[in-house]
């Protein structure tokens, strides 16, 4: 990890924490950590800083603590995106986290397995502990918003409307009339459909919405590989 990330619990006092579990193994043996070492540390959704390890055992590290720099900036965009596999959801948690989208949307889709809203991998301790090893590989500290709606409906009629609203709303899918455009300016809300796209009707109800249909091209993509994709056009 490129950050070792703490909260308020993990305080002995106002500039000393306490490290044990994951985090401890991390510093043992990956960093092979001592006495002395200087580390850098960041609170969860605070500042960013540096630590000096001041004991380190079996059970536990202490460390003084500095904190002085903010995170990096979000990026202006709100991603909804049908549910894929766990397996994958996993990856993107990660990926979204590294990337800096401070909010996510999972919705339902005809072509989204019912099983997959079953999954351990949503539960919330379990969507958080993914979210946290992308802030740690990328030095961030502010957790990602993450909403499910189980419902395809009602999300697109009851809140797609005013997510959309003083936003660029762009619906991803394969054969899109308009090509994804790069370097968007202002608040951006993107949508990406199941692996093969959203069918007919729910196509429509989203355009309906406000959103305007763009595609990467002819190709198929893995939902994992249309994310950074179109991310890292846009922004």
């Amino acid at each position: 990890m490129n950050l070792i990330l703490f909260t308020d619990s993990d305080r002995l006092e106002s500039s000393k924490i306490v490290l044990r579990g994951r985090r401890l193994q991390h510093l043992r043996l990956v960093h092979h950590a001592s006495t002395g070492d200087r580390l850098r540390v960041g609170e969860i959704d605070g500042l960013i800083g540096e630590g000096v390890i001041l004991e380190i055992n079996d059970e536990f590290a202490s460390l003084a603590i500095s904190l002085h720099q903010a995170p990096p900036e979000k990026l202006a965009l709100r991603l909804v995106l049908a549910l894929p596999r766990p397996k994958m959801l996993r990856r993107i948690l990660r990926t979204i986290a590294e990337l800096g989208v401070p909010e996510l949307h999972l919705i339902n889709s005809y072509r989204v397995e019912k099983s997959y809203w079953q999954s351990p991998v949503l539960k919330q301790d379990t969507v958080r502990d993914y979210l946290l090893q992308g802030l740690e590989q990328a030095r961030d500290t502010q957790v990602p918003l993450v909403y499910q709606h189980r419902a395809f409906k009602p999300f697109v009629e009851d809140h797609l409307p005013a997510m959309i609203k003083g936003r660029h709303a762009l619906l991803a899918h394969p054969g899109g009339q308009s090509v994804c455009p790069r370097h968007i300016d202002g608040n951006t809300l993107l949508i990406i459909g199941p692996e093969g796209g959203f069918i007919p009707y729910e196509l429509n109800k989203v355009e309906s919405a406000g959103c305007e249909v763009v595609s990467l091209g002819p190709r198929i993509l893995r939902v994992e590989t249309a994310v950074t994709s179109l991310i890292g056009r846009l922004f």
